[in-house]
């Protein structure tokens, strides 16, 4: 029976992908590595092995026997409160895990990275994998920094140490699921009217089980040493603000702001919405955020593993009806 190891199994991607191979591995079984409890999905093919990600000997004996890994372990924070432990989950997680690796050396990786390594710009321009890393404009942003190393690195060690690891780039995930607000907390501020002013720029979303569907896809027919962005539809901040607002009833602001605005405007209610009971949650850094295009060109996924997408109205639609029911309980 074959064996496959998940870190990060329970994060918003990592609960869909054990679900996807529970149904689409029926054979397999399936170690995950958890710093506390698992996913909380029931199931006598799923072992769970306790250990950190930056635990070096615990990661080696998750590794351990394995036929396959799916490294999904990370920080998702815009702007985090400690930068330094985010890179240090990415990075040097990253680093136990291809050292692990070399004891096994037949077990085939997938790797998960994200978009914003390469696929963002400040012009409305799809890209591809063949895009420069875009540090030019991430820079100030830990979280893609921090992944940019981290997928460098495990590069290296394919190339160098002949390690089969294949990288998914996804793109802004959405779909249900997501109870720590990772992905789809832009989604719960809008529902709650805490987006008063329209970006300028434009983002890629797609759902989240697509993507778990494409991680197995990756392992099943990615080349070690590839990359594979995971996206949807690009669409610019204005056309996702008017789809949500369609889908959900909820009146969307009108008027369009250059970053400046966007930016002393935020400042300004973050400091008067608690006087009136409200909340305020929008920071700077996704503000910025919000001012650059995170188009991508998913071709290469599409040509090579067979990767598709559902319509994003249906994605959009679960996220709402999920995050709701769960306001509800």
């Amino acid at each position: 029976m074959k064996t496959i190891l998940i870190t990060g199994s329970t994060g918003f991607l990592g609960k869909h992908l054990v679900d996807e191979l529970l149904a689409s591995e029926p054979e397999a079984r399936l170690r995950l590595l958890c710093r506390g409890e698992g996913p909380g999905i029931t199931s006598d093919r799923i072992e769970i092995v306790q250990g950190d990600i930056l635990d070096r000997a615990a990661v080696e004996r998750a590794v351990e026997g394995v036929d396959e890994i799916y490294h999904l372990a990370g920080l998702v924070e815009r702007a985090p409160s400690d930068p330094w432990r985010m890179f240090n989950v990415h990075v040097e997680g990253t680093r136990n895990v291809c050292e692990a690796m070399r004891a096994n050396p037949a077990a085939k990786a997938v790797f998960a990275s994200t978009s914003g390594v390469c696929a963002v710009g400040r012009e409305p321009a799809e890209l591809d994998e063949t895009a420069p890393y875009a540090q030019d404009v991430v820079w100030d942003w830990p979280y893609y920094t921090s992944k940019i190393y981290a997928e460098k690195l495990a590069l290296w060690y394919a190339e160098h140490r002949k390690l089969g690891i294949v990288h998914i780039n996804p793109s802004l995930l959405l779909g249900p699921g997501d109870d720590r607000r990772s992905s789809t907390r832009d989604v719960e501020m809008f529902l709650e009217g805490q987006i008063k002013l329209i970006p300028l720029g434009g983002l890629n979303l797609v759902d989240v089980r697509d993507v778990a569907r494409g991680a197995v896809l990756a392992m099943r027919k990615g080349g070690a040493g590839e990359r594979y962005l995971l996206g949807g539809a690009n669409m610019t901040f204005y056309e996702w603000i008017r789809r949500a607002s369609k889908l959900s009833g909820v009146r969307a602001p009108r008027m369009m702001a250059p970053l400046w605005v966007s930016l002393w405007g935020a400042r300004v209610l973050r400091k008067v919405m608690p006087w009136f009971g409200k909340r305020f949650d929008l920071d700077d850094a996704s503000i910025r955020m919000s001012s650059v295009y995170w188009y991508c060109n998913s071709q290469k996924a599409r040509a090579e593993l067979g990767f598709t997408t559902r319509d994003p109205d249906q994605t959009l639609r679960d996220t709402i009806e999920y995050l709701r029911a769960s306001a509800r309980s």
